[in-house]
């Protein structure tokens, strides 16, 4: 119980690593305050979570693209349970097409919803973690350390997410806030399933082996993990690590690479 009664905000949470996160930061005793646009799904998740463990879970409907619901999420938090611990910036998108093929409304969905988001989630909490000393945790990716071809908008929302979460991390180093950045690797999750093609539909299918990655229940332990030691970053595979190196270092080597492995993925967009 290393988080006893401690009020974590979790966004993107009915599904994936957010779903995942809300379970093991319940197991841990925290209590919880749940956002997505999933209202019913969450909560379901809510109720079971509140069965399961000794947690209070909280449901908040919220679409991180639009400010006010940004600000109602923390409003209620406040309200039911009087502080905020913990931010974890958990809702994203992804996206499968070509730069020279994809419809740019398309990106500005993207960074609405992986760099804006974080944003305004952050914007209306810090306050209240500055107060507690707490954290602030922007989810990922590697895609933020290497633009990944097919996702150059998925990069740039996570370059840029990376570029603020760091530039907080400075700004507070006299406050006591914690400012961590989790870079899973490719996680089993629904966000392939769920990215946006060319015109902006969802491609339904993953193109990728979702059974050779990640699972969203270990990226969830690591970040918790993260969180209670208080750590900087959180690059979580050894796939990442050396992305993350050669890109210091031999970043023409990187880029042939990358180029081979989407190459070789289902329906590849690269010949």
């Amino acid at each position: 119980m290393r988080l006893n009664n401690k009020v974590v905000i979790i966004t993107g949470a009915s599904s994936g690593i957010g779903k995942a996160l809300a379970y093991q930061f319940a197991l841990q005793g925290a209590n919880l305050v749940l956002g997505a646009r999933q209202h019913v799904t969450l909560c379901e998740i809510a109720q079971d979570i509140e069965k399961q463990t000794q947690a209070k879970a909280l449901a908040v409907q919220c679409d991180v693209t639009v400010e006010a619901d940004c600000a109602a999420l923390i409003k209620q938090t406040l309200l039911t349970f009087g502080k905020i611990d913990i931010l974890i910036n958990n809702a994203g998108i992804s996206m499968r097409a070509l730069f020279k093929d994809v419809e740019l409304n398309v990106l500005k969905s993207l960074m609405d919803v992986n760099f804006w988001g974080t944003v305004y989630c952050t914007r209306y909490a810090l306050p209240e973690i500055v107060k507690t000393q707490g954290s602030i945790v922007g989810v990922s990716s590697i895609a933020g350390y290497k633009g990944l071809p097919g996702r150059a908008g998925y990069s740039a929302s996570k370059y840029a997410m990376n570029g603020f979460m760091d530039a907080l991390r400075v700004e507070n180093l006299k406050t006591g806030v914690h400012i961590m950045v989790a870079c899973p690797g490719f996680t089993a999750s629904n966000i392939r399933n769920t990215a946006l093609d060319k015109d902006g539909t969802q491609q339904g299918e993953s193109t990728l082996e979702e059974d050779k990655m990640m699972t969203s229940e270990e990226v969830a332990r690591k970040i918790v993990d993260g969180v209670i030691h208080r750590k900087r970053t959180l690059v979580m595979t050894f796939q990442g690590k050396l992305t993350v190196l050669l890109s210091k270092f031999l970043p023409a080597f990187l880029d042939k690479q990358v180029y081979k492995v989407f190459a070789r993925e289902k329906n590849a967009l690269l010949k």
